[in-house]
């Protein structure tokens, strides 16, 4: 018997999990199946936190990271340090900078990376309101911590040059992150070494 001959529900639930990345069909299929069998321990508990996410979690307003409020706790922490601005790709690049324990700045989230075969823009990019709070006063040093990808060293450029004229040093991180290397994918190590040796653009 294979997954079409467990009903549609089963099948709806392999299609969305093999939609997921690092997950194939086959993954999906293992997962879910595991999921079916253990039931009151897995599925059920798996479905209320996915629910309660769906309801709850949102993007933080002033730098995109997720959280159930509308500031997220990075942002109301008054213990970071509010002269540094790293600008990351996406949330995972976020926590992957976190986990290194070095970083006890602030963030900006971007939402992506300039892409013309994506028509991925300036526009759709959080790059406007990364303008607005690099023209804040406690602002000094702002962090490019993007991918050592092509879109990604071309989107550090833009936003070098969008940043320009607002009176804050523009650096981004140097040794460490290889060429079309994604900062989720590194280890604490290399990205402490990185985000020390960033040098300026």
């Amino acid at each position: 018997m294979d997954e079409r001959e467990a009903g549609k529900e089963v099948q709806r639930l392999i299609d969305l999990m093999a939609k997921l990345p690092g997950l194939g069909p086959r993954s999906a299929r293992r997962a879910v199946l595991q999921m079916v069998k253990k039931r009151e321990t897995m599925l059920l508990p798996l479905a209320r936190a996915m629910q309660e996410a769906a309801e709850r979690v949102r993007l933080c307003a002033t730098c995109g990271n997720l959280d159930t409020g509308d500031e997220c706790a990075i942002c109301r922490d008054p213990r970071r340090d509010p002269s540094l601005l790293c600008v990351v790709e996406d949330v995972a690049d976020l926590w992957a900078l976190e986990r290194a324990g070095i970083f006890r700045g602030r963030y900006h989230v971007l939402g992506g990376v300039l892409s013309a075969l994506d028509a991925v823009t300036p526009e759709t990019l959080r790059i406007p309101r990364l303008a607005a709070r690099a023209a804040a006063p406690e602002v000094q040093e702002v962090i490019l911590a993007l991918p050592a990808t092509i879109d990604g060293q071309t989107t550090a450029h833009y936003i070098a040059d969008h940043l320009s004229g607002a009176g804050v040093a523009v650096t981004s991180l140097a040794q460490g992150v290889p060429v079309g290397g994604e900062l989720d994918y590194l280890d604490d190590g290399t990205l402490s070494a990185a985000l020390r040796a960033r040098r300026a653009l």
